[in-house]
């Protein structure tokens, strides 16, 4: 690169930094106070972004055409949501799978990749609710995994650009490198160290709970970049300044909130799933 060309990619970074900061300060205090305040709210807003979710997914696979399937999905996707919010884990659950076999039929093309939207969007939409629906820890589990998502997006930035070095999947993600990766996981750790410092947890399971989902979290971002690169997209959308898309955004946080869910729920039940998680 030539130091004329050097000059607006610089300038273009620190925008793009900018924006994204902006962003952040606005979208993160907005989304711990919906999640603080729970109920039909937090549920509301998880809805909303699952539905988002599953149609971006639909425009990058190039299945968004089909009226049926979007129609379809985002109906399912909001009667799930309907459930969750008045406590019929059964019935939202009910929901997603007659919403999942109706996209599959519906599809002409692409019907696996079009299922895997729904699923990846209902498990997004079931996960986020029922972690912060325990009224014990729901909320402090929430706030838990949400740090570690974005700790570890976060340092990985930083590490990576500051540091640099090999590269961790070049044909996947050009810009992730290992230095972004272990610093990420790093953070992550440090949060873990916080709340066990707070009283709100045990700090050796924090930790590796913590560790875990930061890797979790980083895996959910490449495979995000790599349906991307699948299809020759390379944003899901412009909605978030300086972030792309939902999918662009949420990606790590998805996969993160699903596995911690799913541990949650296996210690906990249905119900103490953000106990399942924090309490030891």
């Amino acid at each position: 690169m030539t130091e004329g060309n050097a000059a607006p990619a610089a300038a273009t970074d620190s925008r793009n930094l900018s924006t994204r900061i902006i962003a952040a300060a606005v979208l993160i205090p907005l989304a711990i106070a919906i999640a603080y305040a729970g109920g039909w709210l937090w549920t509301a807003l998880v809805t909303l972004a699952a539905v988002g979710l599953y149609v971006e997914w639909l425009m990058v696979v190039g299945a968004a055409a089909e009226k049926r399937v979007v129609a379809t999905g985002v109906a399912a996707l909001a009667v799930a949501g309907f459930f969750l919010a008045v406590g019929r884990i059964d019935s939202a659950l009910v929901a997603l799978v007659i919403g999942l076999v109706a996209v599959a039929l519906m599809a002409p093309e692409r019907r696996n990749w079009a299922a895997a939207g729904f699923l990846y969007a209902g498990a997004a939409e079931t996960a986020s609710v029922l972690l912060r629906h325990d009224a014990v820890k729901g909320f402090v589990a929430l706030i838990f995994v949400l740090l570690i998502v974005w700790v570890t997006d976060s340092g990985g930035y930083f590490a990576g650009r500051g540091i640099g070095g090999p590269k961790l999947w070049p044909r996947i993600s050009p810009k992730k490198t290992w230095a972004g990766a272990i610093g990420g996981f790093v953070a992550s750790l440090a949060v873990a160290c916080v709340f066990a410092a707070l009283d709100l947890g045990k700090a050796v399971p924090l930790v590796m709970i913590a560790g875990s989902l930061s890797v979790v979290s980083q895996l959910g971002d490449l495979f995000e970049s790599a349906v991307k690169r699948r299809f020759g997209v390379k944003d899901s959308s412009q909605i978030i300044p300086g972030h792309g898309g939902l999918l662009d955004r949420l990606d790590g946080f998805v996969a993160a909130v699903a596995i911690a869910a799913l541990f949650g729920f296996l210690r906990g039940g249905a119900d103490g799933v953000g106990r399942g998680l924090m309490v030891w």
